[in-house]
């Protein structure tokens, strides 16, 4: 079915501050999440905890919940208004990030760090969906790239913050009795990100919302009840709650229970296996969520659910993608820690040179991946995907030759360096998503990509790096020898990676070309602009 009419001119000045703006939000989005690994030693000595604890508050306490909330996040996203979205999200989590500066325990710092992840995850699906519209689908994969290179900048920004804040107080204040509120370093230095981002939440409000699927001149109808989804999509992610969504919407409860067997029973082996009982706790509850989640999608919204995960195209690439990210987390985090270890230097220094090499690499590399993503695909409908390739093969050579350098100076280098191919990535999963679903599920079939980027990236990266570092070091080695040894071995995941991206290769042209087909077969009404 079509209708009379135009497209209108996408892009131009307006578009381009958004993308700044939205941009911002992701900087402050990535300073608030990285500055722990500049923190981490002193928190570390303060709390009395260890590099496996270290990994598990920087990535799975955050991870799961940022994923968890992720979903019904991005569910109202497509309903709702998302720069207000963004707006009130970019609110609760600097303000959880500044009130991590009052922590005096783990369990209370870890509960603070929820509050970040449930803050977070407001932010990127309601982007995607918003940047969609206002750029046309050929220029997708380089504006994404752009917003996505928040990443780096806001995680090297973060870095050097971080160091410098901490450094300064406690030269300042050597005597955390004497200091202002009893506060340490560390604290001080949360205090000092969290704030800012607080009046930046008041700027993101002022943005123009865009029309909804009009940079694919297709007519997306205006949802006449958006407070029932998000309670909809909450009900569907809350255990107990859950079940009785599945049962009114007529989902199997047996499958379901099957389903919370197994993950339990996974989840006490890995338990007694590596005798850590928050990780594989909060890991299976975040998955079994997410399980009732996709039943639920499937029993309410079988369209969605169904250009989702009946796509292979769709879910190969969403699993090659978060591998590297499995890396590339890993690596993000304990960088600091391990040169710090190495070499004997400050924080501040290493927060400087590794916080500049993160930042500028970074950039250079999403940018760069995005557009020559954008080349590539005017060669192949599955061009995109090179950039996976190369992301791997440049990768692994220069991080091993990182973590085993005996020059400090050289070290800094290859960090720069090995960002210019680690980064170039993250623009090509999220514009990949959004070229195989409908305008009013690319907000949800981004959150589906961070679920598992999430999942998989960054709940398992910083920790299992952290658990081999432990496991290492219980066998003699220091704890230089026995990061670097860790961080080495987590470089096979690239085996996988490959064999993802090859498999997303061969299926993504036929199933992107069907998109609207399917869509209609199974009951869609798509409506077209001529």
């Amino acid at each position: 079915m079509s209708e009379k009419g135009s497209k209108p001119k996408l892009g131009g000045a307006y578009a381009h501050y958004v993308l700044f703006v939205l941009l911002l939000v992701y900087v402050f989005n990535f300073i608030d999440r990285n500055i722990l690994s500049i923190l981490s030693q002193e928190i570390q000595a303060d709390l009395g905890v260890s590099d496996a604890d270290m990994g598990f508050l920087y990535g799975t306490v955050f991870a799961v919940f940022y994923a968890v909330f992720g979903i019904p996040l991005a569910r109202f996203a497509d309903v709702w208004v998302r720069r207000s979205l963004i707006s009130i999200g970019l609110l609760f989590w600097s303000a959880m990030t500044a009130l991590s500066g009052f922590a005096r325990s783990f369990p209370v710092l870890a509960a603070f760090r929820v509050g970040v992840g449930i803050g977070e995850a407001s932010a990127s699906p309601a982007a995607y969906s918003m940047l969609s519209d206002y750029y046309s689908p050929k220029l997708r994969a380089t504006v994404l790239a752009i917003y996505s290179s928040g990443v780096y900048i806001g995680g090297g920004i973060g870095l050097f913050l971080g160091g410098f804040i901490m450094e300064t107080w406690n030269t300042s204040y050597p005597d955390p009795l004497v200091a202002p509120l009893g506060l340490k370093g560390w604290h001080a230095a949360f205090l000092a990100v969290g704030i800012p981002g607080i009046l930046m939440a008041v700027w993101v409000r002022t943005l123009r919302e865009p029309t909804r699927g009009v940079s694919e001149g297709l007519v997306t109808e205006k949802h006449p009840a958006p407070y029932s989804v998000l309670m909809t999509e909450l009900m569907a992610m809350v255990p107990i709650f859950n079940l009785i969504a599945l049962k009114r919407e007529g989902a199997s409860l047996k499958a379901n229970f099957l389903a919370a067997v197994g993950i339990s029973v996974v989840a006490i082996l890995l338990m007694k296996l590596t005798n850590n009982i928050p990780q594989w706790l909060a890991l299976g509850i975040g998955i079994y969520v997410v399980f009732s989640w996709v039943q639920s999608l499937k029993a309410r919204d079988p369209v969605t659910y169904h250009m989702i995960f009946q796509s292979k195209a769709m879910i190969y690439t969403m699993l090659a993608f978060p591998t590297i990210s499995f890396v590339t987390y890993g690596i993000g985090y304990w960088t600091a820690p391990l040169l710090m270890r190495m070499h004997d230097v400050s924080a501040t220094e290493v927060g400087m040179y590794i916080g500049l090499g993160n930042a500028l690499g970074g950039l250079i590399g999403v940018t760069m991946g995005g557009v020559l993503g954008d080349k590539f695909r005017e060669w192949h409908p599955a061009g995109r995907l090179i950039i996976g390739y190369i992301a791997v093969f440049g990768t692994a050579p220069l991080v091993l030759w990182m973590v085993y350098t005996e020059s400090l100076y050289m070290a800094f280098f290859l960090n720069f360096a090995h960002h210019l191919f680690s980064a170039c990535w993250p623009g090509i999963p999220p514009t990949t998503a959004a070229d195989l679903v409908l305008p009013r599920m690319r907000a949800v079939a981004g959150a589906y990509y961070i679920l598992i980027n999430t999942m998989l990236g960054l709940a398992l990266g910083p920790y299992m790096m952290g658990q081999l570092s432990d496991t290492f070091a219980a066998t003699g080695m220091d704890g230089a020898e026995s990061l670097r040894t860790a961080i080495a071995c987590t470089m096979l995941i690239f085996i996988f990676t490959f064999i993802f991206l090859t498999l997303a290769w061969k299926h993504l042209p036929k199933d992107e070309a069907s998109r609207l087909d399917r869509a209609r077969a199974l009951g869609e009404e798509v409506k077209e602009v001529a």
